[in-house]
């Protein structure tokens, strides 16, 4: 046995290597709900950690983590890769295939787990949204997906919307940039893909009725081209109207992208072309995370700095960073501490903080008075966040049946 490891874990010996994965012992496992695999794949829990075990080839193993490896050093949302575990054996001698392995993200799920009854045309959106700028992202970092799907995608809540995290990254490739071509391709896999995976669950009465497969599959297409279009187009503007530059950059900066520069040419009819060169995503997560060392998703990121932002008004504090600092501790830290222990598998801290924000928003909207945040906080735990599953590790949950 050969184990190729970014993380240097001698518990990772002590599991059955020499047992093929399909028949390891349930003691070694932990129950996640699962998305659509054509591999073997099984989760472990090694220490404070759940690892995702994938039986595969050796060189689509090897492929694979690194690419994983590269698209974490960017900064890519994508799952971690651990090790890879080659020159199997059983006890026999006979081989067995090499296993890639991965971290679990926490609080993520795939979309079959998403929904316990059936898929409703709201949540398809937002899971449509999120793999929209996925790809997007995907692409202007150059990445090449080849195999663009819900089943190949992890979702995290983000503030009433999704963050979507690649999983497979099998068939990907990673350019310094991609043609349209590429990029063609990419969105033909998705649509195709995509519409097997609506009409899966239309047969197996996951599907709202409302919900038409067809239209599934070339709505992240037009969502997709919506979004690609903002971040890229050439626009004119005229030379006393600079204005409109800086309302393009803050356009795309509340779309959660970065603007490293703009270029402006001046054109025939006076006018100048600007174009913006976008860097990546993640713009309200760097700030957020630069003042207060919190790393929250784009939408969690964007509703805590708008909470803290209004903290700075109220406090009258001019300086960013002191106003940051006491947020955190005086607003942030206090509502979390709230929490009872026994509810805080529940949803991660910055998810917490932003329903909280948006519950608060609706009871001072009933009352025709700001409710202030204790009683927002206990309302929350007591009328809300007691019925929600545990999305930590989502143990134990039963997921519909592929097919």
């Amino acid at each position: 046995m050969r184990i190729t490891s970014a993380l240097v874990d001698p518990a990772l010996l002590d599991l059955p290597w020499s047992t093929p994965l399909e028949e390891w012992p349930a003691r070694h496992l932990v129950a996640l709900p699962q998305g659509i695999s054509r591999h073997i794949v099984r989760f472990v829990r090694l220490g404070e950690y759940v690892y995702a075990v994938k039986e595969t080839g050796e060189r689509v193993a090897e492929r694979e983590y690194d690419l994983l490896r590269a698209l974490e050093r960017i900064d890519f949302p994508s799952v971690e890769a651990i090790a890879i575990v080659a020159d199997r054996q059983t006890d026999d001698g006979e081989p067995l295939d090499p296993v890639l392995i991965t971290r679990h993200l926490q609080f993520s799920l795939p979309y079959r787990a998403l929904f316990s009854n059936t898929l409703r045309p709201e949540t398809m959106n937002r899971l449509l949204d999120a793999l929209a700028a996925l790809l997007v992202r995907m692409h202007l970092t150059g990445f090449f997906w080849g195999d663009c799907s819900l089943s190949n995608t992890l979702f995290r809540r983000d503030a009433g919307a999704f963050a979507a995290y690649l999983v497979d990254a099998e068939t990907g490739a990673l350019h310094s940039s991609l043609s349209n071509g590429q990029r063609g391709e990419d969105l033909e896999i998705a649509r195709v893909n995509i519409f097997g995976e609506a009409l899966d669950l239309q047969a197996a009465g996951l599907l709202h009725e409302s919900i038409d497969p067809e239209m599934v599959c070339e709505e992240v297409v037009q969502r997709y081209e919506r979004l690609w279009h903002e971040i890229t187009y050439e626009q004119q503007v005229e030379r006393e109207a600079r204005h409109d530059i800086e309302g393009r950059i803050r356009r795309l900066n509340e779309l959660g992208f970065d603007v490293a520069e703009v270029a402006l040419s001046t054109v025939d009819n006076g006018r100048y072309l600007v174009r913006p060169k976008v860097v990546d995503a993640g713009y309200h997560t760097r700030r957020l995370l630069r003042l207060t060392g919190l790393d929250a998703e784009e939408n969690q990121a964007r509703k805590l700095l708008n909470d803290l932002d209004a903290y700075r008004v109220e406090s009258d504090l001019t300086d960013e960073q002191q106003a940051a600092h006491r947020w955190l501790t005086e607003v942030f830290e206090p509502v979390v501490r709230a929490v009872p222990a026994h509810l805080r598998r529940k949803l991660e801290p910055q998810e917490l903080f932003a329903q909280i924000i948006e519950h608060k928003w609706l009871l001072s909207e009933r009352a025709g008075r700001d409710v202030g945040m204790g009683p927002a906080v206990q309302s929350y735990l007591a009328d809300v966040l007691v019925h929600r599953p545990d999305e930590q590790a989502v143990l134990g949950v039963e997921v519909p049946a592929a097919g």
